[in-house]
């Protein structure tokens, strides 16, 4: 609708993760390069942050990074018990008929594992939204999954990615034998005020657009009202974009920030 009029090819502002939209900021490139170690050195890793902070925008990057040689172990909604949980990452392996007895279905799983390190290819379980796993049990099966070693390494990568409140369920006491296998912690921070002025340029250039579309005082009405959190700037950028268009505006400034400040709720 607006993208024409502002020589956009595409929306620059969706809310699904597209790594070609992906901004690093100072935190999320750190981020990033810190878990391509952790992948390669086949450790196991905990990233949190608030929503919309780009945890599963920075995983679908560090599938792109990663390329060949690796597979990834896609876990999104890990709100199951145990069984289910290793059913799932047995799937995932490609083992199209899980055993339903919890031996059976641990032997499966370590033939795949064998399998893919004699292929040379590490794979890499990524459970999203862990703040969500209401059976513990389910945390311990993660535990267990880091003890597949051979010739001093580990036969499987893990991501574990989820909300702060994680890591005040990782604090537990019972969660003492799965804290001391995560090698690497880091928690992604909400974008300044100069990295909201970047975000906004990189991503309408990344849509086709240039640079500047978006004014000091909008950038600055923008970062107060979202916190400087990346999912909240797009829906309010986006907004702006079509009060824009319907204004006939040549740039986006504070006042169209206004204009829409009322219709999202965050």
């Amino acid at each position: 609708m607006y993208r024409q009029y502002f020589s956009l090819k595409e929306k620059p502002f969706c809310k699904t993760p597209d790594p070609r939209f992906l901004f690093l900021s100072k935190g999320h490139e750190e981020a990033l390069a810190r878990l391509e170690y952790t992948v390669e050195e086949r450790e196991t890793a905990l990233l949190t942050g608030d929503i919309g902070c780009g945890k599963t925008t920075l995983s679908r990057a560090l599938m792109d990074r990663c390329g060949s040689g690796y597979r990834f172990i896609l876990i999104f909604n890990p709100r199951m018990n145990a069984i289910e949980f290793l059913r799932t990452v047995a799937y995932s392996l490609d083992i199209r008929q899980p055993a339903t007895g919890k031996d059976d279905l641990l032997q499966q799983i370590t033939g795949a594992l064998y399998g893919l390190y004699r292929n040379q290819t590490c794979p890499v379980l990524v459970v999203d939204e862990a703040q969500t796993i209401t059976d513990l049990d389910v945390f311990d099966e993660i535990r267990l999954l880091t003890n597949y070693q051979l010739d001093e390494h580990n036969l499987i990568s893990v991501l574990i990615m989820g909300q702060p409140e994680l890591r005040k369920l990782l604090r537990h006491q019972q969660m003492e034998p799965l804290r001391q296998r995560i090698s690497m912690h880091f928690h992604l921070q909400p974008l300044s005020l100069e990295e909201t002025m970047e975000y906004l340029d990189y991503r309408i250039i990344a849509a086709g657009g240039g640079s500047g579309l978006f004014t000091p005082d909008a950038v600055q009405a923008i970062h107060e009202l979202s916190g400087g959190v990346p999912r909240r700037i797009n829906t309010l950028a986006n907004n702006a974009l079509l009060v824009g268009y319907g204004f006939d505006a040549a740039v986006i400034d504070a006042a169209i920030i206004r204009e829409v400040r009322d219709e999202v709720k965050f």
